[in-house]
């Protein structure tokens, strides 16, 4: 969508000092798969780029951007980490996001607020699971990216067959615009295929690096592939393009302004690589990042909506506009939640006062922090483009869009995945029942996959998440950080309902009590639809039989039933609801009568006629060849379907399928036991599909 008006006032402008610092600044996120290395990667920036003295090693358990006690004591990013550091006159904003899938709300809101990613994939395995699904939501938010082919030093590493698993697996366009000295451990440098340099690092220091023309023995094979990429990014520069077609060599300028106008347009990826734990290639990613990576003035104006009308409003990034920013994410903190913010329009002070255009509240910033990990810079000010932390917001949540009373705007919120997997937790000491409440209270304002509930038959309170991880670090930071003693039940699994066949009810909600009664009737025809994401009410009354006013209410008497889930307590989904009939009375209809009617339709409408709906997961398990047959036996005995194998490099088998979460509880001990500990799988929610009818029936009686 783009806007005439807003297009011709960004141009006519002189650049002030603002915007030309707003052009110098690059909002960036590094995504990937579990253990391709992203972490590693930020601590070598922050290392090479002055920010930090000494790295800090994952496996150490000391880097900066994992800084939570569990993040530490399992080498693995639980939680998003902002910092910001410099770069050849440029700032960066920088973003390390997780790879594990329990945690892909972490990478959701960080993509949604940032305007370029650094993809980092394994030089040995390439595109794994996790690299689609991060890849997948990058997509969605038309995020420009750049590759990053990590542990090119590492045995079995191949630059080329990474490079080609971005092309098969994720559909992108990668484009290489370097090439790798030496293979595996003979690895020692790379060339830059844009400005035909070699660049090689010194073993004693990251940032000493000799830059040297091209070595003979490798000319040739460079030239060939510099080629190639010309060839892949010369329709994005005019002038490129009409030396390539004659034949003619194009200045590095034009072949840098070609390969930046296709990645900001998505395009096209460019692709580097190194090794980034021994310091090798980090300083031309951060050139990418900088060369080719949008600045927050070159993507689209931002698109939103006006609250007051309901019009869509476009709103350009300029520091001289009224304020409004995006809340992405906030985090429980004993002196004062933070709150992150990206700032899209103007300016954010502290002890300013700004508008929740959602929540129709007025918020003020008590303190305003530029965030380094875990420290805190107090800034005084923050503009258009930057990304900081306020402290002190007590109504605003991740997706909340905060801007001024007399300009309101609300910013598309965020979609995060359904919890798939729940328990039970309940304090050791009885005494701690309202500070668990408490804590649950804040980790739910924190993390939204995180879901908290009281079981109306048992009284318990059930927390769900995104798989078994999750909850238990969930749990590990109740007891370790908010010092709450707790017992938990055995994992359970989300079920859903829907219906089983189409079914036309008439619901009569009829009471006299003394006074004016209760009077409402309702005809509705139900039916299962899979595009129903839960329920899809449609009206259909004519002639005025239920009153238009009360028509909301038998929705919300349908919609709040399916969430309830009934007597077994899961909730409906993909059902279409269409109210066609019904009759009112005059003094005794009302809201109430109407809601409790559409209630009772539902109750007829699923009795005897539901079917139970389960998490199917798509896995992938990756181990050494001989293993292959065990893999496979225990997975079809788990009702897994096996949908692909492919051997990679080194005898290693992938095996690609769907299995139900049901079955999949401590797996991780069984692949280990059953490998030696050499396998290794990841998992991620597909869809819901019916339980097999003997499956259900062992399930209603465990829960009825």
């Amino acid at each position: 969508m783009s806007d005439p008006k807003v297009q011709e006032k960004l141009e006519s402008r002189k650049e002030s000092k603002d915007e030309r610092l707003i052009r110098l600044t690059r909002n960036i996120g590094i995504i990937a798969h579990i253990d391709a290395g992203k972490t590693t990667v930020s601590e070598r920036i922050l290392y090479i780029t002055g920010k930090v003295h000494k790295v800090g090693e994952v496996h150490e358990g000391e880097a900066t951007m994992d800084y939570l006690e569990e993040e530490r004591k399992r080498g693995i990013t639980i939680t998003s980490a902002a910092t910001q550091c410099r770069w050849k006159d440029h700032v960066i904003n920088l973003i390390d996001t997780p790879g594990h899938v329990d945690f892909t709300a972490e990478v959701e809101r960080s993509l949604r607020v940032l305007d370029g990613a650094v993809g980092v994939f394994c030089g040995v395995a390439g595109v794994q699971p996790q690299s689609e699904t991060v890849w997948r939501q990058a997509n969605r938010y038309k995020v420009p990216r750049i590759a990053f082919v990590n542990k090119l030093d590492r045995t079995g590493a191949d630059f080329d067959r990474a490079v080609e698993t971005m092309r098969s697996r994720l559909g992108a366009n990668p484009v290489p615009i370097i090439m790798p000295i030496g293979r595996e451990k003979e690895m020692v440098g790379i060339i830059d295929l844009v400005e035909m340099k070699a660049y090689t690092w010194s073993d004693d220091d990251a940032r000493e690096v000799a830059v040297a023309d091209v070595p003979p023995a490798l000319l040739a094979e460079a030239k060939k592939r510099r080629e190639l990429m010309i060839e892949s990014v010369a329709e994005f520069n005019d002038t490129l393009l009409e030396k390539f077609v004659e034949g003619e060599e194009g200045t590095i300028d034009e072949i840098k302004a070609a390969i930046r106008a296709g990645t900001i347009s998505i395009r096209i990826t460019p692709v580097v690589g190194g090794a980034a734990f021994k310091d090798k290639g980090v300083q031309n990613l951060l050139d990418s990042v900088v060369a080719y990576l949008p600045s927050p003035t070159e993507v689209p104006p931002i698109e939103g909506t006006n609250p007051d009308n309901g019009e869509k409003v476009l709103r350009p990034l300029l520091p001289t506009e009224p304020f409004a920013g995006l809340a992405f994410k906030t985090i429980s903190d004993p002196n004062g939640d933070l709150t992150f913010v990206r700032i899209y329009q103007g300016v954010m002070k502290q002890g300013e006062r700004y508008w929740n255009a959602r929540r129709r509240r007025e918020e003020r910033i008590g303190r305003l922090v530029r965030m380094h990990a875990a420290q805190r810079e107090p800034i005084q000010e923050a503009r258009a483009g930057d990304i900081v932390a306020a402290v002190g917001l007590k109504d605003t949540i991740t997706g909340d869009t905060l801007c001024t009373r007399e300009h309101p705007v609300i910013f598309e919120a965020m979609n995060f995945p359904d919890t798939v997997i729940s328990m039970a937790i309940e304090p050791k000491a009885t005494a701690d029942r309202d500070k668990l409440s408490e804590v649950i209270a804040k980790l739910v304002r924190e993390d939204p996959t995180f879901k908290a509930r009281t079981d109306e038959q048992t009284g318990q309170m059930v927390i769900s998440g995104m798989g078994e991880l999750h909850l238990e670090v969930i749990t590990n930071r109740i007891q370790n950080e908010f010092k709450v003693g707790v017992t938990v039940g055995r994992p359970k699994v989300a079920y859903k309902q829907t219906l089983t066949s189409a079914r036309t009810v008439e619901a009569r909600h009829i009471k006299q009590t003394g006074g004016s009664g209760q009077f409402a009737v309702v005809r509705v025809r139900f039916r299962p639809d899979a595009a129903a994401d839960p329920v899809i009410f449609e009206n259909k009354v004519t002639g005025g039989s239920v009153p238009r006013e009360y028509i909301p209410s038998v929705e919300a008497g349908i919609e709040n039933s399916a969430v309830s889930g009934g007597r077994l307590g899961f909730p409906f989904v993909k059902i279409h609801a269409e109210l066609y009939d019904g009759q009112s009375h005059d003094v005794d209809s009302s809201t109430m009568a109407f809601e409790a009617a559409g209630m009772l339709a539902f109750r007829m409408a699923v009795e005897n006629n539901s079917t139970l709906l389960e998490p199917i997961m798509a896995i992938e398990v990756e181990a050494p060849e001989q293993y292959t047959g065990d893999i496979i036996g225990d997975l079809s005995s788990r009702r897994g379907l096996i949908e692909e194998m492919t051997t990679k490099p080194g005898g290693v088998t992938s095996v690609r399928g769907k299995v139900p979460l049901a079955e999949m509880f401590q797996y991780s001990t069984s692949l280990r036991s059953m490998t030696q500990g050499r396998g290794h799988y990841s998992m991620e929610p597909a869809s819901y599909e019916a339980v097999p009818p003997n499956i259900a029936e062992k399930i209603l009686k465990e829960y009825t």
